[in-house]
């Protein structure tokens, strides 16, 4: 009588096990473990696209001065400050000349000694010339009075003795003379050089500019090259850029330039690349490029951030994937492309990209193919997927682009 009770009880007992062993099976392989990859895909399309270069960049100013003494002495006076605009030649500041005028009198004074000398060696040089003609006379004279024997050979070899010495005291006064010149042209140099010392203490403006910096005030003792002042030249501001060496293909000069300042978010000025540097930053792996202002914005200041966009040529028409799809398996560049469902890794040749987001992809894809953007977790060989619109609240596989 209890017996089909019982049965029935245990049917429906084992039918509740498989049915809980199957939801347990369904949950396993759908949000467990087990379960497939979500994966956001995307269709490969061909297209073009106007290639930019982004980087930042601080204003600089192309040409600047830093003035200083040649050599130490102390600081007489500073007649200008920060801010203001100096024109070429104007006196800015002046050192101490110490003793230089009292150097320069006693310059003056044996270069007026020196020329007194000259004349001097002149005047005797003059005095042997007419001893010279005195004693030549007389030996021509003596000469035919030994040949008619009116006088002595000793008293010819004593006119001979005169007329010899008479020749030495003319080469000594042209030596003296010459002497004198050399000793004229060295006190000259002194002088000139104490004038131009004299001239280093007076600080001048190499170009017109604007005062951005005093470094010493009235006295202050300064070594030789140190500055008291710096000027720049307002109108040669120009920005150094920094551009990531991966990303630099194209860089070079005459490219336009959008240029946003940090000071001057909502505005956009224009410029171009003027040089791009021989030499890279070897530690933060960048090249450099000095960026031209097309005109100076008003207020831009010196050592200003900036962030600089550069406009490539358009590229010829080739396939266009998002960039976060674009993974490296070991030393491999390439796509996750759906193929019958599955994931399948190619390997594909990468052109140039843009700042949206899109790479040109040279070889390995064809309009129309699936990529994975991004999934879930990171893929291998056979995973299974499951493709969806987003990922809500998933973290993008690892080495993925976002």
């Amino acid at each position: 009588m209890t017996f089909f009770p019982q049965v029935g009880r245990r049917w429906a007992l084992a039918g509740l096990g498989l049915l809980l062993l199957g939801a347990m099976v369904f949950v396993v392989m759908r949000a467990g473990p087990l379960a497939p990859i979500k994966v956001v895909v995307a269709q490969v399309k061909e297209g073009s696209f106007e290639p930019a270069l982004f980087g930042i960049g601080t204003v600089e100013a192309r040409r600047s001065w830093m003035l200083g003494p040649t050599t130490a002495g102390r600081v007489l006076s500073v007649k200008v400050d920060v801010g203001d605009i100096v024109k070429a030649g104007q006196l800015l500041a002046e050192m101490d000349p110490v003793d230089l005028e009292q150097r320069l009198a006693s310059a003056d004074a044996s270069i007026a000694r020196a020329v007194s000398a000259q004349l001097t060696a002149t005047a005797q040089q003059a005095d042997a010339n007419a001893r010279r003609e005195l004693a030549l006379t007389n030996v021509r004279r003596n000469q035919d009075l030994a040949e008619k024997n009116f006088i002595s050979p000793g008293a010819l070899e004593a006119r001979l003795q005169e007329k010899v010495s008479a020749d030495a005291a003319v080469d000594a006064a042209r030596a003296n003379i010459t002497g004198a010149a050399q000793d004229l042209s060295r006190v000259k140099a002194d002088r000139a050089a104490l004038l131009q010392q004299r001239g280093n203490v007076r600080l001048l403006a190499p170009a017109d500019g604007v005062v951005t910096a005093r470094d010493a005030e009235v006295g202050s003792t300064v070594v030789a090259g140190q500055s008291v002042l710096r000027l720049i030249d307002p109108a040669s501001l120009w920005i150094k850029l920094r551009v990531d060496q991966g990303r630099s293909t194209g860089l070079a000069p005459g490219l336009k330039a959008a240029i946003v300042l940090r000071s001057q978010p909502q505005a956009r000025v224009t410029g171009s690349v003027a040089r791009v540097e021989l030499l890279s930053d070897a530690v933060t792996e960048e090249r450099i490029a000095q960026v031209a202002f097309t005109q100076v914005p008003v207020g831009t200041s010196v050592g200003e951030m900036a962030e600089v966009t550069l406009q490539l040529p358009s590229t010829a028409k080739a396939a266009l994937v998002p960039g976060a799809s674009i993974q490296r398996l070991g030393s491999a560049t390439g796509v996750w492309r759906m193929e019958s469902g599955q994931p399948v890794f190619v390997q594909v040749q990468i052109g140039a990209s843009s700042l949206d987001g899109q790479v040109q992809v040279l070889e390995g894809l064809k309009a129309g193919d699936e990529v994975v953007v991004y999934s879930q977790k990171a893929l291998a060989a056979g995973s299974r997927v499951q493709v969806v619109q987003s990922l809500v609240n998933q973290s993008p596989a690892a080495g993925a682009t976002p």
